[in-house]
């Protein structure tokens, strides 16, 4: 049932987007409209890795962990034009370059980095495609080659001047549509791969992003991602909601269960690099605190959360379906 995570990603993101932006420019007016798109576009999109505590979780309905997981693998490239819009317009708020100029870069990105993913993933997936056919390779180069197509779309787009956070993601969608055969060693593969690039990708985040949001931390970059972990994240989602059937706990569950993490840190290491900007101590404060206080409440309780949502709705009248549909 696509119907939850499409309303969520229909309405709940561009909601989110907005609500977002406005507390955020009211909190800390002095970083003008561009800060506060910038912030709340890096903060809006959810993390997968994160949230597969929940998912994964037996206990939880098939409808809930799968919006879940859908939302979170899709809401990070919803909001990437955001991400380069809100950078653009703060760094040309600070430096004597044209916003022109500025903007046309963050467009020529955004084209070439699809076109880039969309050629690379056609291709391996082809070509693994035909592998297949032939029997030519073994189930565990499989993972090797996806995981391998991902770095190829991020370095070909960075060397002709597209986005390669843009290009690995639309190179992974093309191999998903284009590959003939099953991709279930996909997910056994990134099960052992994926969790080591996820920890890798929190030591980074813990040894040089942290420290430095902790030297510039204040009430503000503290009060910000405390209202983006709950009421900026969960009003929209509840609104996105309404008219799919859930009750009052499910929508609650999934407007809780909106952890941040690997994108969020992805956007604003790719932005930084790219683009100098105001407040950026604040800004990397902000974000920082959002990530390390959603590690923190999010991992505490998506197991108690889960099991209770379990238990729940297996006493509602949903709940043998739903446990048939998972048992199916």
């Amino acid at each position: 049932n696509y119907k939850i995570p499409l309303q969520m990603l229909v309405f709940g993101v561009p909601l989110t987007m907005l609500l977002g932006t406005l507390m955020v420019w009211m909190i800390a007016p002095a970083g003008g409209f561009a800060m506060a798109l910038l912030t709340t576009a890096v903060l809006t999109p959810t993390d997968a890795a994160l949230s597969q505590g929940v998912v994964s979780n037996p206990k939880v309905p098939v409808r809930l962990s799968q919006s879940i997981n859908v939302e979170s693998g899709l809401n990070d490239g919803l909001v990437l034009p955001f991400v380069l819009l809100g950078a653009v317009l703060a760094a040309a708020s600070m430096q004597e370059t044209a916003t022109q100029g500025l903007a046309m870069k963050a467009v020529i990105e955004i084209v070439l980095g699809p076109l880039v993913g969309v050629s690379i993933g056609w291709l391996i997936a082809r070509g693994l495609g035909i592998a297949e056919d032939r029997r030519w390779s073994l189930e565990s180069a499989q993972g090797v080659v996806f995981v391998a197509s991902a770095f190829a779309c991020y370095l070909g787009a960075e060397l002709i001047g597209g986005n390669g956070f843009i290009a690995a993601f639309v190179g992974g969608v093309t191999f998903g549509n284009t590959y003939r055969h099953d991709l279930h060693f996909i997910t056994e593969f990134m099960e052992g791969a994926g969790q080591m690039l996820t920890m890798a990708a929190f030591l980074v985040f813990g040894a040089t992003m942290l420290p430095d949001a902790f030297a510039h931390v204040s009430f503000m970059p503290v009060l910000i991602a405390a209202l983006f972990l709950t009421v900026i994240r969960m009003v929209p989602v509840w609104l996105s909601l309404t008219g799919t059937g859930l009750v009052f706990r499910e929508k609650l569950f999934l407007g809780w269960f909106g952890p941040r993490g690997l994108a969020s840190i992805l956007f604003t290491l790719i932005i930084m690099a790219e683009f100098e900007f105001p407040n950026e101590e604040e800004f990397l404060a902000c974000i920082s605190m959002t990530v390390f206080m959603s590690i923190i409440l999010h991992g505490v309780t998506s197991t108690p959360f889960a099991n209770m949502i379990g238990r729940q709705s297996a006493q509602s009248p949903s709940g043998p379906v739903a446990a048939g549909a998972k048992a199916d």
